[in-house]
């Protein structure tokens, strides 16, 4: 006979080191819009508001926009994986083609409460990686770590076609931009230790082949002098009229 206690789920919410509650976040939303102005098509998001955008600029990956001086979202840009097998078309930030890059220019100018009101609008984009941020700054504010890595495009007014085209393509997700990431750096580390590896066997085989090459350049006259040819080459071992046979 087994007997055991029930007892009550406890209502008391779980507590940092510091004593105080913790109160779970609720989860961030995100937009994902699709752009066909390339070939494959560009996967491109942006947060819901500046406190979602707050958490992609905490886990961000490759690009990152948004209007210059004007409130604005950050809308990103996912580069195609240069080293993934299946990427036909590599691209850089600082080689987006333009129909691409009007697109992003269109969808950040469209998604600035005050520059969507505004022609002859400045949209900035830099690497991620290049974003600073601070405590001192407010919820969604970021700056740049090299403003050599900044460039700018002049949007002059708000494209409707272009607008409306991407917004049919909006889909709404709740993801785990935390552990996308650590996926994201656990197979790039997955991947260099590959490359490493396959580096490391291409040296081996390399020094390998450099040193059977070497050894058979120093013992390429290692037959002709045996014993035995040097004796059958030898004068001491023929006939005392060997002379004769040039006369």
């Amino acid at each position: 006979l087994r007997a055991r206690t029930q007892t009550k789920a406890s209502n008391r919410q779980p507590r940092g080191r510091d004593g105080r509650r913790c109160i779970p976040l609720p989860p961030t939303m995100v937009y994902y819009f699709t752009s066909k102005a390339v070939d494959p098509a560009a996967f491109i998001y942006v947060g819901k508001d500046k406190f979602e955008n707050e958490e992609l600029i905490k886990y961000g990956w490759e690009e990152d926009f948004h209007a210059d001086k004007l409130s604005s979202a950050h809308i990103y840009l996912r580069l195609p994986d240069p080293k993934d097998p299946s990427t036909t078309s590599p691209m850089t930030w600082d080689a987006i083609p333009e129909p691409l890059l009007v697109d992003l220019a269109q969808l950040t100018k469209a998604n600035s409460i005050e520059g969507n009101k505004k022609d002859n609008v400045t949209v900035i984009y830099t690497p991620w990686s290049n974003l600073k941020k601070d405590g001192s700054m407010e919820v969604g504010q970021v700056s740049f770590k090299d403003p050599r890595k900044v460039k700018k495009i002049l949007v002059p007014q708000r494209e409707n076609p272009i607008v409306n085209r991407l917004n049919k393509t909006k889909v709404e997700k709740k993801p785990d931009l935390k552990q996308e990431r650590e996926d994201r750096l656990k197979e790039l580390r997955k991947r260099d230790q590959a490359a490493s590896l396959a580096r490391k066997r291409e040296e081996a085989r390399i020094a390998q082949e450099r040193k059977e090459k070497k050894w058979q350049k120093e013992h390429a006259y290692d037959e002709i002098f045996t014993e035995e040819n040097m004796e059958s080459t030898s004068n001491q071992n023929r006939d005392a009229d060997w002379e004769d046979d040039f006369m």
